[in-house]
């Protein structure tokens, strides 16, 4: 309901008051009704609106005059702010049974206008004004402010993120963050005995610091006047005009932290110097901290990144020639990380997850650090965050390099990247924990439910079972940030346990606009023995590889092991099927079996030759891992089927030789790349979670 505040009414002298444009007073008249009065009437000026809220049964008596009915209430409100103090003047008359006045009681006001203004609308401005600030809700109607995390390094020299710093070093930090206005108005003067305090509840100031923009004749200054050690701020030298605010993030949704955060205004009476004062008018708004969000396989793809592995049997060479090729055909730009950068970790997918976040002001990327940390530990911290200096002779760097020389030109120089990561106690992490495991359909929708940022997956044990499983705290904070409402599938049959060795996404034009790649030793043993009735039983896997153990289709076929094994890896990947066409309202026909067999080692699988689904999408063109199958008439049975599986939507396949380097270190294509890919279209407040 609409604010108000209580004056004291009194017929031995004047009352005075303040007022905030709007909102109503209610007048307290039952202690100053003189003794002998039965009715009153009240007067106002022309800017004065009077209310008289009475019950059904209660009426007006001759001349405007009310009975003194217990259950009658005099509210007014003013709609125009005052030019002077006590400019507005109520006055309240008592009479007695026989009409004559007993006595008056009179009420200066002075009216002022307070108002905290966030981009209520999504607009990308601060518009005046709004109703129902103190809420937020979701969908295409939806209104409340958003606050992204200010988890990007756009100050050098700074040794975390932006968000673990108390100040603000460029301008371009500020466009990280949202913008808060507080809007006043009224005589001078009443600003003086009034007091004007911003305050952030304590639940929410350690997700949140608050800027003010304080005007200065040499260069604008920043003062930092609420966060986790500052819960209020009692504003200077008040008047009318407009005081800017920049409000960054500190924390993402998580456990615990829905992701509102609310932000008052508060006019307080203070009767003496000492008083803490009284609150008689307070204006609440609320911003909802932006999710981080995944990107599918669907999305164009900006940048890919690889690790250079130079030494040893095992140097990847071949694989970046192989990857080189497909980059040029897909026009995308490839980034190669020195071995020195990665301490010699090729697993570059399992280490981080890029995503980005979002506000109507405001995009930028935001890697995940999975709690991995193998050689690639600090990679997304030092080389991806690090955004370095521009030095040169001409422009010299500023930024202070103790015990050496600078060498930031050196360093990236890549757009805003944000960083965050979640550590868990060492002990609760495995291998589900590398982002290998975490992957995100495109948009989907099911039952009349849209998802349109799609739906993240993580690879689990079945929901009954004990075994790995990925860390509660990583899986909290992707639950926590609602708008891709995570999936967990079956993956921890497998050795490894991720869930890229047996799925992927990748887009058609037609349909649901992609399909889902499942890998399938049906088939696979479909296709061989398609070619052993052809007469190619004798026809010879993995040629040309040293060390490697070939085995013709009829072996394969006759293998009753192999046959047992792969028996049980398609029980287990038809579960997640059934799942998965539950989970994401899949028909059989958005679904494409790719050839691929399995052997278990102990309990859990493996892929026998390179896993075909752990493919590289970058768009239209395909990087699937060189199955080196049979030979059939001088080709690869198992591309040539692929070929045709995947061509006549559009796709090309480029297969790249990765198997020495990769394959039998038990990974693949995907394993060894990661992408940077184009932000969904889809604004994330439009949907409804």
């Amino acid at each position: 309901m609409p604010q108000r505040h209580v004056i004291q009414m009194s017929t031995s002298h004047a009352s005075y008051g303040v007022c905030v444009l709007g909102t109503e007073v209610f007048l307290d008249t039952r202690r100053s009704t003189p003794k002998g009065a039965t009715s009153f009437d009240v007067h106002a000026t022309s800017a004065v609106t009077v209310h008289i809220i009475h019950s059904l049964t209660t009426k007006p008596m001759i001349n405007s005059r009310w009975p003194l009915d217990p259950d009658i209430e005099v509210v007014v409100t003013i709609d125009v702010t005052s030019r002077t103090v006590n400019d507005n003047k109520v006055k309240i008359s008592y009479y007695g049974r026989e009409g004559n006045e007993l006595s008056v009681a009179w009420l200066y006001l002075t009216c002022v206008d307070v108002s905290l203004d966030v981009d209520l609308s999504r607009s990308g401005r601060v518009k005046s004004k709004g109703k129902d600030k103190a809420k937020w809700t979701w969908g295409p109607d939806g209104q409340g402010a958003v606050l992204l995390v200010n988890c990007d390094r756009d100050s050098p020299g700074r040794g975390g993120t932006d968000s673990g710093e108390v100040d603000i070093r460029t301008s371009a930090d500020l466009q990280d963050m949202s913008i808060m206005l507080l809007r006043t108005q009224g005589p001078s003067a009443i600003f003086t005995e009034y007091q004007v305090v911003l305050h952030v509840p304590e639940s929410d100031a350690d997700k949140v610091r608050v800027f003010h923009a304080i005007r200065s004749d040499s260069h604008p200054q920043y003062k930092p006047v609420l966060g986790p050690d500052k819960l209020s701020y009692v504003l200077d030298h008040v008047g009318s005009g407009e005081n800017t605010f920049y409000v960054e993030g500190l924390a993402f949704p998580d456990v615990g932290f829905s992701g509102l955060v609310s932000f008052s205004v508060s006019l307080l009476e203070v009767p003496h110097k000492n008083s803490p004062g009284t609150p008689i008018f307070t204006d609440t708004v609320v911003f909802r901290v932006a999710p981080w969000i995944m990107t599918p396989n669907t999305q164009q793809p900006m940048e890919v990144f690889v690790c250079s592995i130079q030494r040893g049997s095992d140097s990847n060479e071949v694989f970046l020639e192989g990857l080189q090729v497909l980059l040029k055909k897909a026009n995308c730009k490839l980034t190669i990380c020195s071995e020195v950068e990665t301490r010699s970790d090729r697993w570059i997918q399992d280490e981080l997850e890029f995503g980005y976040v979002e506000a109507p002001h405001k995009t930028f990327p935001v890697v995940f650090d999975s709690p991995r940390n193998r050689g690639l530990k600090d990679f997304a911290f030092k080389k991806i965050l690090v955004r370095g200096c521009i030095a040169s002779p001409l422009s010299p760097c500023k930024i202070p390099h103790p015990g050496g020389p600078c060498h930031c030109s050196s360093l990236p120089q890549g757009p805003d990247f944000g960083y965050v990561t979640r550590e868990p106690p060492r002990r609760d992490v495995s291998s589900l924990d590398s982002f290998g495991n975490l992957d995100v359909s495109p948009p989907v929708t099911v039952q009349g439910k849209e998802y349109p940022l799609g739906r993240i997956l993580i690879g689990s044990p079945l929901p009954w079972s004990s075994g790995r499983r990925m860390s509660k705290a990583v899986r909290d904070f992707l639950y926590a940030q609602k708008v891709q409402a995570p999936v967990e599938v079956y993956s921890e049959w497998l050795s490894v346990g991720h869930v890229d060795e047996f799925l992927t996404f990748v887009p058609a034009y037609d349909r649901k606009g992609f399909r889902l790649l499942l890998a399938s030793p049906n088939a696979c043993y479909k296709l061989f023995k398609e070619k052993q009735r052809q007469g190619h039983g004798e026809a010879t896997q993995l040629i040309g590889l040293k060390g490697s153990e070939r085995r013709s289709i009829d072996e394969i076929l006759a293998d009753e092991s192999l046959k047992n094994d792969n028996r049980h890896v398609q029980r287990c990947i038809d579960w997640n099927r059934d799942l998965l066409k539950q989970e994401l309202g899949l028909s059989e026909q958005d679904i494409i079996d790719i050839p691929q067999l399995f052997i278990l080692k102990g309990s859990r699988a493996d892929a026998l030759f390179p896993d075909m689904v752990n493919m590289l999408v970058l768009g239209r063109h395909l990087g699937i891992p060189k199955p080196f199958g049979p030979l059939v008439g001088g080709q690869c049975c198992l591309e040539e089927r692929v070929r045709a599986l995947l061509e006549p939507l559009g796709l090309t396949c480029t297969f790249i030789d990765d198997y020495y380097s990769y394959h039998v270190l038990s990974g693949d294509v995907h394993c060894g790349t990661n992408v940077r890919r184009k932000p969904l279209a889809f604004k994330w407040w439009h949907m409804v979670p």
